[in-house]
């Protein structure tokens, strides 16, 4: 049976009279890539926020391999929490920055980080102050990927990168966790890039888990179906229809269902449903 890194049990976290998260169950489980996806104020960064102890639950509690991360140093110490806060002062550089991240956490590879920064362009000898946001995201993620921590927990990771650059770290987080399996969540509004990597999906919704399934079921679990727009709107009737787009007099209609290929008119074509569309369709409100 496979060991669970991070277990959720019964979380609740109110802010006065906000609810931030309502009855979070989950377990992120060991040496998988997740994706938590969420809108805007749907409770991913007060999660993250949960397990590294930032923050503390209304009601719950929260354990890595057993161990409550409550003021736990031991537990704590596996997870490396990569934000858009920079939790280091601006006046330091980027090569005391990763200095300072071995202290923390004495398996860090300062060879690997070297070599990321070269790979990024990252000036290590520049202050933080100094560099733009894509490259504040850039030390971080050196940081985080050099770390060799159990447990990588990525709040919004590419934030002003280029396309080049958001390429470069997919593909450099792929080469880590194949070189070094270790639990991974990626918390991103950039869903289609991250599609790629993903293993299993959890979907936030006003602080409630609305999906948390493998990719490849989540994937599985609906179809688009696009056609002229009559045709779409009579074939989808009674079904479980998500959303719709129209284009001209063609119209697209996401469904939460799946479907045999017999089953479909002439005239309409299916096609899997991709993340981002079931992302997008399931937190409409």
């Amino acid at each position: 049976m496979e060991m669970s890194v991070i277990e959720i049990r019964n979380v609740t976290k109110r802010f006065g009279s906000l609810t931030a998260l309502q009855n979070v169950s989950l377990i992120f489980e060991e040496n998988k890539i997740y994706g938590l996806l969420g809108r805007n104020g749907a409770g991913k960064s007060t999660l993250l926020g949960l397990i590294t102890n930032k923050l503390f639950p209304t009601e719950g509690d929260i354990v890595i391999d057993g161990e409550p991360v409550c003021e736990n140093d031991s537990a704590l110490r596996k997870v490396f929490c990569m934000t858009e806060q920079s939790l280091y002062p601006d006046s330091m550089t980027v090569k005391e920055v990763l200095k300072w991240t071995k202290e923390f956490y004495p398996d860090m590879d300062g060879e690997y980080a070297g070599l990321l920064a070269d790979k990024f362009s990252l000036n290590v000898k520049k202050k933080v102050r100094a560099l733009s946001t894509g490259y504040r995201s850039i030390y971080k993620i050196v940081a985080a990927l050099s770390s060799n921590a159990p447990v990588l927990l990525l709040d919004e990771p590419v934030l002003g990168l280029d396309a080049n650059y958001r390429d470069l770290f997919y593909r450099e987080l792929l080469e880590s966790y194949s070189r070094s399996p270790k639990t991974i969540v990626i918390s991103t509004h950039l869903i289609e890039e991250a599609a790629g990597v993903i293993e299993n999906v959890v979907i936030i919704k006003n602080g409630r888990i609305i999906m948390n399934d493998t990719a490849q079921n989540a994937l599985n679990a609906g179809v688009t179906v696009t056609g002229p727009a009559g045709a779409v709107d009579s074939f989808v009737q009674g079904r479980n229809v998500l959303g719709t787009d129209t284009l001209g007099g063609m119209k697209s209609a996401y469904l939460l269902e799946r479907m045999e290929p017999d089953e479909v008119p002439e005239g309409i074509e299916v096609s899997r449903l991709n993340l981002q569309s079931l992302f997008i369709h399931l937190t409409n409100s």
